[in-house]
């Protein structure tokens, strides 16, 4: 669930943190098994970003006839996978936590 709120999110700067919050919500528990559901629904959330990261990069054509190129669009891509992954994570324990106290 937090990583469909996530992706339906991603108009909003930092959603990878809501989608986790949402993940370690409804999870509950303590804040190990609330880093492993948010970073499980980062890993969802990733799934469209990378479909279309690497779907651009096919159509633009980047790889072996503009190797740099293809350098940074992966190097971009890597980036957006550490982004989604690690503040999802972040968020399923701030979800915890608030479960937890409040």
């Amino acid at each position: 669930m937090g990583g469909v709120v996530g992706v339906v999110l991603s108009f909003v700067p930092l959603s990878p943190v809501l989608g986790g919050a949402v993940a370690g919500y409804l999870e509950g528990g303590d804040t190990d098994g609330g880093l492993r559901v948010g970073a499980l629904a980062g890993l969802v959330a990733l799934v469209p970003v990378l479909f279309v990261g690497f779907a651009l990069l096919f159509v633009l054509g980047f790889g072996p006839t503009s190797p740099a190129l293809g350098l940074v669009g992966l190097f971009g891509l890597l980036f957006a996978a550490v982004y989604t992954v690690g503040l999802s994570a972040l968020g399923g324990t701030i979800g915890v936590y608030v479960e937890s106290e409040f």
